[in-house]
This record gives C-alpha cells, structure tokens and sequence, in this order.
C-alpha cells in the first residue's frame, strides 16, 4: 500500500529509499539468473533428453527448468514495459493518472496471458470454468472475490481470468513475499493493492478495508480466506486455533471440511463492511490442490487432470448483517466450496 496520510516527509521518504534497493536487487538477481538458468537447462536437455526418448519419459526436469527460463524472461519484458509506460505516463503530468493505470493493468493481462499460454504446453494446463463467465457489462456494482488457494499458481490463473474474461479489475490482496518479484513488485505497485502483513502501524483488517473502500464499478477485491495454500498438516493447525480461541461452534464446522482451510475472518468481514453495495463472488477449483510438495510436484508433471474452477456469486441485498451472522454465513459458503471440491 502507499505511504499513510499520517506518514511525514522523513518517512515517505525512507520507504521509498527502501522500494528502490529492493527492486535494485530483485532485478539483478532476475537478469543474473538468466544465464545460469539457460546453462542449467541446456545441461538438463543433454543429460536427460536421450533416456527420456529412450524410456519414453516426462521430460519433467526439461519443464521445469524451462518454464523457470521463460518466467524470468517474461518477468524482466514485463519491467521494460512498465518502464516505458513510466516515460510515458510519467508522475506529475496532467491527466496521466487513469491512462497509465488503465495501460497498466493491460500490461499486466498480456503478462498473464504469456505464461498461461506457456504453461499449457509445458505443464498439460487445461481450465474449464463453470458456469461460464459473463461479458462484461457497465455500470454492473463492483464485487469482492473469495476464492480457494491450493495449488501453485492459482492466484495468477485467477487474475487471469478476472481480466482476460470476466472485464474486471482486480484490486488484489497479496502475500508480501510476492514483492520478491520484480515485475510483480512493479505492476501491482502501480494498481490498487495491499500487501500482508501490511506496515507497521496498520492492522490487516484496516489495510484490507482501506483497500476495499476504493472500490468502485468495474472493479473487483479479490482475497483468498485462507491465508495459504490447503494442507492436511495447516488443517489441523487451523481447527486446533479454534478451539483454543473458544469457538467451539466454528471449530466443529471446520473440521467437518476435509479439502478447505477454515477462513480467516476478520480481514474478509472488514472488506464486506468496507465494500458498500459489493456483490461477493466464491470460486472453487480443484486440479493443482494435489501439489504441495516437491515430492508431488515431481510426481504431477505434467498435469493428468484438468482444472476446474466454479463459481457463483451473492447479490449485496442477500449479504446478511453484523459480523457474527456474517461470519457463520462466510463459513456456509466455504462449505459449499468444500462440498463442491469433494464431488469434483
């Protein structure tokens, strides 16, 4: 998120510093991984191709390193481009504001749209989507995006689709490790975002809210409840915090749920109450839930099955009221998620 209006001069200033020798040494490390990253594949090909040809194998590593190669060359285009539009829309020109945050949110639709197209070949990726996307349409009310995360990649895939099909744009909740890549760093930097944890001094709740309260038609907040991709072991977690906190209620419901993170609440009220007149929209998927690990990574590439998604979504009239109705009704939902997963 940007500085807060509380922050002074000194302090505008030192997180700038800060932003800059970050992306000074993410994008060296990008351009020095490079080279190796093309040595280690041409290695790879060498060493593997002829038992892979022989056996008739997957050619798994060969994927792997190469899709690596091709993100970072995507990544390293992606911040040429965001320089260009910088020069081109640049801070303090009049009326440049909404051209270069509608060229950029292009720029990052194209960047998606490359590697989803790469990752079809390289990984076996197919998406079916039920039921199917609507067009868009003007003057539609805005929507708050509460999807499952499991599965490498997922987020991208649903961002991907918000842009490419459903003519959203996303106001995007994301992990802070995420600024680690440069031209993600860049990107979402420039578009209406919060990064968790947030700064000090601003709780998640009042981050998200911030976020939320921006929303306007032709937008969509998206979160993911669960703070993390799905794991047996962050299950349990989970349900024993609930227990510990007393919600015994919530903790019985939530063990019931056996391909779900019970979700976070607080966060996901906050932009509810903060999203005036937002419909919410649930997305389930299944198809990468099954990697969480190098092991089964190894094992799933390429990928045999297909990823699903569904969705539906919930008119802002149908939202009940006050936090703790909504907060059973969030976990309604999320069943349903759960119950959708388990059929599919």
């Amino acid at each position: 998120m940007n500085a807060s209006r509380d922050d002074g001069p000194a302090a505008v200033a030192s997180l700038a510093l800060l932003t800059g020798v970050r992306r000074i040494l993410t994008t060296t490390a990008a351009l020095c991984l490079v080279p190796v990253t093309a040595v280690v594949l041409m290695a790879v090909c060498l060493l593997t191709a002829p038992v892979s040809a022989v056996r008739g194998g997957r050619w798994r590593l060969v994927r792997i390193v190469a899709f690596l190669l091709f993100y970072l060359l995507v990544d390293l285009s992606g911040l040429v481009a965001a320089g260009a539009l910088w020069l081109r829309y640049a801070p303090g020109l009049r009326a440049a504001t909404a051209r270069r945050t509608a060229a950029t949110y292009a720029l990052l639709d194209r960047v998606l749209r490359v590697l989803r197209r790469v990752a079809e070949p390289v990984f076996g990726l197919t998406l079916r989507v039920t039921p199917a996307i609507p067009a868009a349409r003007p003057g539609r009310p805005p929507v708050v995006v509460l999807a499952r995360h499991a599965g490498p990649g997922d987020s991208f895939l649903v961002l991907h689709l918000l842009l490419a099909e459903a003519g959203l744009l996303p106001c995007t909740v994301l992990k802070r490790a995420l600024r680690l890549d440069p031209c993600l760093d860049v990107i979402m930097g420039r578009l209406p975002h919060c990064f968790l944890p947030p700064r000090r001094g601003t709780t998640a709740s009042e981050a998200v809210a911030n976020l939320a309260s921006t929303l306007s038609s032709g937008y969509a907040l998206v979160l993911f409840p669960e703070g993390g991709n799905y794991t047996e072991r962050r299950h349990h977690r989970a349900v024993a915090s609930l227990w510990r906190r007393g919600k015994t209620r919530t903790a019985v419901r939530a063990a019931g749920m056996r391909h779900v993170l019970p979700p976070h609440t607080t966060g996901t009220l906050a932009a509810l109450s903060a999203a005036k007149g937002a419909d919410v929209v649930f997305v389930a998927h299944t198809g990468l839930d099954a990697i969480d690990s190098v092991h089964t990574a190894w094992a799933g590439i390429p990928l045999r099955e297909q990823v699903r998604a569904h969705w539906w979504k919930v008119p802002a009239a149908e939202i009940p009221y006050g936090d703790d109705v909504r907060e059973q009704w969030l976990l309604t939902q999320w069943q349903r998620v759960d119950q959708w997963i388990a059929d599919h």
